[in-house]
């Protein structure tokens, strides 16, 4: 499964919003369940190179599109050959 969506991310966006815990590790999970298929990392926004633009965003996260290629994964711009998402919690 290929190309990240404007709908897709706008799903994951309320889906954030509405979880029940930003723990990483447990908001992953929710998030591989809810959407099979993607791979889904979840870390701190200050983990993400600031030169990088997030392909969406909201008050509690932003979130970067994941390509991968050659068995490596790679943030990437282009959410046509996107395979995945990275969702960097904001810091409180």
């Amino acid at each position: 499964m290929t190309g990240i969506t404007a709908e897709f991310l706008d799903q994951v966006l309320c889906h954030v919003a509405g979880a029940a815990s930003t723990v990483h590790e447990v908001l992953a999970q929710d998030l591989r369940t809810a959407f099979p298929g993607r791979h889904v990392s979840v870390c701190d926004d200050d983990d993400i190179p600031p030169r990088l633009q997030p392909a969406a965003e909201n008050g509690i996260c932003l979130i970067y599109c994941v390509a991968s290629g050659e068995h490596c994964l790679s943030l990437t711009n282009d959410a046509a050959a996107a395979t995945g998402i990275v969702v960097a919690l904001r810091d409180d």
